[in-house]
């Protein structure tokens, strides 16, 4: 699995700290030093099942600047992964993706039921 975070933020350390005390095995990957490229952004948001304004990190600087709150309902999917995949601070984290699926932002109780499941 790839633990994808932003080590300063608090809900990616709080994920972090579950993923250990349920002894998950991980690589981290600092979305600040290693964002995400388009393509990997395109194959997590197809296997989420989610839609992909669920992937951006509504509570960032970058968000607020941009005025994506107003802009993103009119965005087409090919615009809103080239500005995911331009900077990886617009990305919701924590991501944690497995094989066959990709959890979006921590919600420890759906974090629990996927590994449940797995």
């Amino acid at each position: 699995m790839i633990f994808v975070c932003y080590p300063k933020c608090s809900t990616c350390q709080k994920a972090k700290k579950y993923l250990d005390l349920m002894g998950v095995g991980y690589t981290l990957r600092d979305i600040k030093q290693d964002a995400p490229t388009r393509s990997e952004l395109e194959r997590w948001y197809r296997l989420s099942g989610l839609e992909l304004r669920r992937f951006f990190n509504t509570s960032g600087l970058a968000y607020r600047a941009l005025g994506l709150k107003d802009r993103l309902p009119a965005m087409s999917e090919e615009e809103m992964l080239d500005l995911l995949s331009g900077d990886g601070m617009l990305v919701r984290r924590p991501l944690l993706v497995a094989d066959d699926a990709v959890l979006v932002g921590f919600r420890e109780a759906e974090w629990m039921k996927h590994f449940e499941s797995a």
